[in-house]
């Protein structure tokens, strides 16, 4: 999704070509991977659902997901030419090492959180950079915020700490960095 965004604000800068470049990258390395790896640590017996409940079964997904990460912002998403959304791919990086120490302390974090607060936090920094005006936008993110917050609290995944610790894991990061770019 912050991929999109930085796409459609910054659409004049690049051609159609690199744009859906850029997005199948993206794509690849931080959805289509991720799903092949949860279905061989499936068939490993290293975590036995896609809701990852247990604490200790966390660890080598995100261990996995920080080496994509870290591949997707040195070789892909360079500083040179995708600034804002390498900074972006960069907080989630720290956000998914955080998740991953805190899982050592046997602490959850709520990733869907994290992912959803550091999106807020991203396109808000977007539309500032590229003073654009998105208030419909950052609005509904607020309030997917509260809806994914409510969701993993009716289901029973989350505890309301561990929605705050995702919530803060994710938001802190990406601002953190804001000010490196913005």
């Amino acid at each position: 999704m912050a991929t999109l965004v930085y796409l459609f604000f910054n659409a004049s800068y690049f051609t159609n070509q690199e744009k859906i470049f850029v997005f199948f990258q993206i794509l690849i390395i931080t959805i289509i991977v991720p799903l092949l790896l949860f279905f061989i640590l499936r068939a490993a017996g290293k975590i036995d659902s896609i809701m990852v409940a247990e604490v200790s079964q966390r660890k080598i997904p995100l261990l996995l997901h920080s080496f994509l990460l870290i591949l997707l912002v040195r070789k892909s998403i360079t500083l040179d030419r995708y600034p804002e959304l390498h900074f972006f791919f960069l907080g989630a990086l720290m956000s998914t090492l955080q998740a991953l120490i805190l899982s050592f302390f046997k602490t959850k974090a709520s990733l869907h959180m994290m992912g959803i607060s550091s999106l807020t936090v991203f396109v808000i920094g977007i539309s500032m950079h590229f003073q654009v005006q998105s208030t419909f936008l950052i609005a509904f993110l607020i309030l997917m915020n509260g809806l994914v917050a409510s969701s993993r609290l009716e289901m029973k995944a989350h505890t309301t700490t561990e929605l705050i610790i995702g919530f803060l894991l994710g938001s802190v990061s990406q601002l953190l960095l804001l000010y490196l770019w913005l």
